[in-house]
């Protein structure tokens, strides 16, 4: 067995997949916990905050066996308690990266950008160095770096007030949507904020949809009112929807009158129907087509990054107008059929007429029935004149059918050996 290297970089760290001895992907790489004692001492490097599907747990540095090429190799036993930060204890990604500190010796000031830890004789991990960027002057962007030693820089110790979060969005950038949503969630509440407030419209809005409700009003009311706004239109309609309600309705008012009208009205229109009903989860953008559309026409629309596997397994062939509500739905074409045709035939000659639909006021019951019985991941929901107004999607439902909490709940006594 070899051992771990001399020295390695904590932001490098994150995002790294952790395997068992046997070679099976079972972790990855949130954070790395240390505790500060007092600037003459290294601190010590307790462990990793690793992520198991969603939850994330506390992986100790006496289980890593290897790090390196990319990857992180433990004894293959984990422990699948539910990590708890202890009072002291502080989190590198977390709470370290971006707090400004000074070089005592030069009395260089600049911000935390990253830190090494290294093997002491004791066989115990340390924080041995800091990783420093000075502040950008003139018409350079990115000011000078320095690597220091631990007991030569202050500022480390004491919460900073000054604290920015580019370090750390720069590393939430790096990770899928729902695992940069677990990060902030497990931020303090000043911490997320900062973060999250640092993150563009696009992202934020993306983040935003993966974030429990109470996460997603507290970092909404730390945006001005425009922000909000902008932030609230690039989420998918049914997500703003649900945000938007559990505002206070005077806030949420506002909000909507500051969108862009279409915007609004998309989420004007998901809020009036009852909780819970296939018109309440339904999503208002899925890939319509008029009967015209060639099945070229189709696939190049069902291609689109921004679209779930889910909105992309059909298309919606539909009579003028194509937004919702369209006009007479004739029928959905399915990704299958339309990859079987040639691409110069129309996508209406490809159409399954015998589709069932979804009314708006379908229970969630109903609907999950209705997904189940069709083997359908999606499904159109249409008026009585069967206009198209939307679609319910399996994770739509799954969203709403899961208790309110499913994104923080664990089972406390769940443990997995893996050896």
């Amino acid at each position: 067995m070899s051992a771990p290297p001399s020295r390695v970089y904590a932001a490098r760290l994150v995002g790294l997949p952790v395997f068992d001895p046997r070679g099976d992907r079972i972790a990855k790489v949130r954070d790395v916990v240390v505790t500060i004692r007092t600037l003459a001492r290294q601190p010590r490097v307790l462990g990793l905050v690793a992520e198991v599907g969603r939850q994330r747990v506390f992986l100790p540095m006496t289980r890593v066996t290897t790090i390196e090429g990319g990857q992180v190799t433990t004894t293959g036993l984990l422990n699948m308690r539910r990590f708890e930060q202890r009072s002291t204890e502080t989190l590198v990604v977390g709470e370290i990266l971006d707090r400004t500190v000074t070089i005592n010796s030069s009395q260089v000031t600049g911000t935390v950008y990253d830190v090494a830890l290294e093997r002491a004789r004791t066989r115990d991990w340390v924080v041995s160095r800091v990783a420093i960027r000075e502040p950008g002057k003139g018409l350079r962007r990115r000011g000078q770096t320095h690597l220091a030693d631990w007991d030569e820089v202050s500022g480390l110790a004491e919460p900073d007030e000054r604290q920015g979060a580019t370090h750390l969005v720069a590393a939430l950038n790096e990770m899928r949507p729902a695992d940069a949503a677990s990060i902030l969630h497990d931020l303090p509440v000043e911490r997320r904020t900062a973060a999250a407030l640092t993150l563009d419209d696009e992202r934020l809005a993306d983040v935003l949809e993966e974030l429990p409700e109470e996460d997603q009003v507290q970092i909404l009311e730390h945006l001005d009112d425009e922000r909000a706004a902008d932030v609230l239109e690039e989420m998918s309609a049914d997500d703003a929807a649900d945000l938007v309600s559990d505002l206070p309705p005077e806030t949420a008012e506002l909000l909507l009158d500051l969108m862009e009208p279409d915007e609004a009205d998309d989420v004007r229109r998901l809020m009036s129907y009852v909780e819970d009903t296939a018109g309440a989860m339904m999503t208002p953008e899925p890939v319509i087509l008029g009967p015209d559309a060639t099945i070229a026409d189709a696939l190049a629309h069902v291609r689109r990054p921004d679209l779930t596997p889910a909105l992309a397994a059909m298309v919606y062939v539909c009579r003028q107008p194509v937004e919702p509500p369209t006009g007479k739905l004739l029928g959905v074409a399915h990704i299958q059929r339309l990859l079987r045709e040639p691409p110069s035939n129309l996508v209406a000659g490809a159409v399954d007429k015998t589709t069932e639909y979804l009314h708006p006021e379908a229970s969630i019951d109903e609907v999950a029935a209705h997904l189940a019985t069709y083997n359908l991941v999606a499904a159109p929901v249409v008026d009585e004149d069967r206009r198209l107004l939307g679609v319910v999607t399996v994770d739509d439902l799954l969203d709403h059918m899961l208790p309110a909490n499913w994104r923080e709940r664990t089972d406390q006594n769940r443990g997995v050996r893996r050896d």
